[in-house]
């Protein structure tokens, strides 16, 4: 497997995202239950399985991993003037908390799986907005790093 890519994304104001990167990974899996086994081994807990939302959100209490079990979409990430990436089955999407993310259009076969670290599993659902930015920027500075990367194990974001 190659090397995972790393996103950067900048506070826009609305979107705090987070100054450690976005990571992707190719190629990863196959299906749906191979992603849930995989997070499972690496301390992530599998929580759904569905699509991506298709309006800008981020998440300020967990981090989050996407894998992607069928189908592709082309998502924005970082907020609305982020970054625009296209995602093809097997491929896995690492967020950390704040990271906005969108889908912006989807095969009608698209399939993700969701998974937080463990103690991370009840995740909000935030929207862009300077009045809420503060204290989401607060929360995401005291969340702990996850014990490991969900696809490759070991240390994440060291």
């Amino acid at each position: 497997m190659t090397p995972a890519e790393q996103l950067y994304f900048r506070d826009d104001g609305r979107v705090p995202n987070n100054p450690l990167p976005a990571l992707v990974y190719h190629q990863v899996a196959g299906d749906a239950a191979a992603f849930e086994q995989l997070f499972a081994r690496h301390q992530w807990v599998p929580l759904w399985r569905d699509g991506i939302f298709d309006y800008h959100h981020y998440h300020s209490n967990a981090h989050e991993v996407l894998g992607v079990a069928g189908g592709s979409a082309r998502v924005m990430l970082g907020g609305e003037q982020g970054q625009i990436i296209s995602l093809v089955q097997g491929d896995v999407l690492v967020l950390p908390a704040g990271t906005g993310h969108c889908a912006l259009s989807h095969s009608d076969d698209f399939l993700v799986v969701g998974a937080y670290p463990q103690g991370q599993e009840d995740y909000d659902i935030q929207r862009p907005k300077a009045a809420t930015h503060h204290a989401s920027r607060t929360r995401i500075a005291k969340l702990a790093l996850p014990a490991q990367d969900p696809v490759v194990g070991g240390a994440i974001w060291a």
